[in-house]
């Protein structure tokens, strides 16, 4: 095996074939990184952990096709520092050479013929732009549990109807869920699956910006979804489907409902944060025309600070964790928010609302097909 490379290509691809090593590795064999070329030119890396695999793919100039197994992080570390000229990379004897400028490594290699198969991605089951779909997942990843014990909780649910799609994330105090139109190859194509949310987020933003992105998934049955784009893919096992009517839950009466302006609200309540110490709420006080932002640690620290907003309906006193509100906000890029509430006890509804266009009168009464909902932390005073 013999290739010439870019050293800046190199290093994205072997970024991302190392994503999926594993820290302790139940085989030695799979700390492995695989690399491969073929007599067309095509250099493929891939890593891979029996959850889930990615594989890089790029151009490099082969002198020799061939494939090698090599201690992958330790490639990672390595490519990494390497200094700002083309890499050569070539086999000799038990080693795998690599050579940049006046910098050279040998790498010992590891036995390829005991490396796992890699799983082949199901069947291709649509596309939608890449940007789309990372804005989509760093929606709603944020809100996904982070307690091992309930797997479920800790993935995307992703459903598909025709040519809408859903991703939504719990960890059952909150809701993040995003809906977006997609191109599907079959017109009818239906299908609800929960694929791990760091494995999701983690794709979603190393894929290059412009790509398009498809998906792969099978029917009723198939363990793996398949996730590919600008020349980055990768297959993760399915977690179990199982999941909560979320969409049910996005829905409601409301008996206030706030326009609040988004920038400004956000530094407001990182401002009040600072005096709360853990599990301590910001509170939300709305009037007809402003809300008053309140946090306090006991009798040592206290924070208050009016904004100008909208509201329609009753006066609410509401209270919330900082950190639920700053994600719930995070996945909104209007310049306005829409609060929705059902009163101080019961969970309320964040949306953004569609920026007005210069040749529209008013924006439409829509949402921009984000919803946040969040319980409420009950006040005592």
């Amino acid at each position: 095996m013999e290739f010439r490379v870019d050293r800046q290509t190199l290093a994205d691809a072997v970024a991302w074939a190392a994503r999926t090593l594993p820290t302790r590795p139940a085989l030695p064999v799979l700390a492995g990184m695989l690399i491969e070329v073929t007599d067309q030119g095509e250099l493929t890396l891939a890593g891979f952990d029996y959850e889930v695999s990615a594989h890089a793919r790029e151009e490099a100039a082969v002198t020799e096709p061939g494939r090698a197994l090599v201690p992958g992080r330790l490639l990672s570390d390595i490519v990494r520092n390497l200094p700002p000229h083309p890499v050569e990379v070539f086999t000799k004897g038990s080693e795998v050479v690599v050579r940049c400028g006046p910098a050279e490594f040998g790498l010992l290699t590891m036995p390829v013929e005991d490396y796992p198969t890699l799983p082949q991605p199901p069947a291709r089951a649509g596309t939608l732009p890449g940007d789309l779909f990372a804005t989509a997942v760093g929606q709603v990843t944020p809100a996904a549990g982070r307690d091992d014990t309930l797997p479920m909780l800790t993935g995307v649910r992703i459903d598909f109807e025709g040519d809408t799609m859903w991703l939504a994330c719990t960890d059952r105090y909150r809701i993040a869920a995003r809906e977006l139109t997609w191109s599907p190859d079959d017109p009818d194509f239906t299908a609800g699956v929960v694929v791990p949310a760091r494995t999701l987020a983690d794709t979603a933003k190393a894929i290059k910006r412009g790509a398009e992105v498809a998906i792969d998934l099978g029917g009723a049955g198939d363990t793996l979804i398949g996730v590919s784009g600008g020349g980055r893919s990768m297959t993760s096992r399915l977690l179990d489907d199982q999941y909560i009517n979320y969409r049910s839950r996005l829905t409601g009466t409301w008996s206030s409902v706030a326009e609040i302006p988004v920038a400004p609200f956000v530094e407001a309540i990182k401002r009040a944060a600072l005096v709360t110490e853990r599990g301590t709420p910001i509170r939300l006080a709305f009037t007809a025309d402003e809300v008053r932002i309140r946090a306090a640690t006991g009798d040592s620290a206290r924070a208050n600070e009016a904004l100008g907003v909208t509201l329609t309906g009753d006066d609410i006193d509401i209270a919330f964790a900082p950190q639920y509100l700053l994600d719930g906000l995070a996945g909104i890029d209007t310049e306005y928010a829409r609060l929705e509430c059902a009163g101080p006890t019961k969970a309320a509804l964040l949306t953004g609302i569609p920026d007005k266009k210069d040749d529209e009168e008013a924006p439409p009464e829509t949402d921009t097909g984000f919803r946040y909902l969040a319980m409420p932390v009950r006040l005592t005073s």
